[in-house]
């Protein structure tokens, strides 16, 4: 048994696509490209499938307007562009999660959690001493 992991980026909300039509639309336009391109006859061979949409995103994870990314994955909201794990005006504010930096994903929000963990420790408040 083996499993396969796809990620799409899909428009928030706000777009208001009909997510309970387009939702199986887009899993089955995935698994028919994946079937031409790299996993022939995929389709033959699933036998469970799972997928999620901005509904679930807001309502299991009450994330604003659906969004499974945070802020939009465009170049001037990506990288070291994205917000900053410090906040510039209030003291001792500090952020972790997909829309600071270094980014979005289980690895960037991993590597975001353990930049504002270093920031704390070098912190003249540092709470770990």
């Amino acid at each position: 048994c083996d499993s396969f992991y796809v990620l799409c980026p899909v428009p928030n909300l706000k777009s208001e696509l009909n997510w309970e039509i387009e939702g199986k639309k887009l899993r089955d336009d995935i698994v028919s490209a994946l079937s031409r391109t790299i996993l022939p006859d995929l389709e033959e061979h699933i036998t469970a499938d799972f997928w999620m949409d901005p509904t679930d995103f807001r309502n299991d994870y009450r994330s604003r307007h659906g969004a499974g990314f945070s802020i939009a994955p465009i170049f001037r909201q990506s990288a070291w562009f994205r917000y900053r794990n410090r906040d510039p005006r209030i003291k001792n504010l500090y952020f972790a999660g997909a829309g600071t930096h270094p980014g979005a994903g289980l690895p960037g929000v991993v590597s975001s959690a353990k930049v504002v963990e270093r920031m704390l420790k070098e912190s003249p408040e540092n709470i770990f001493s």
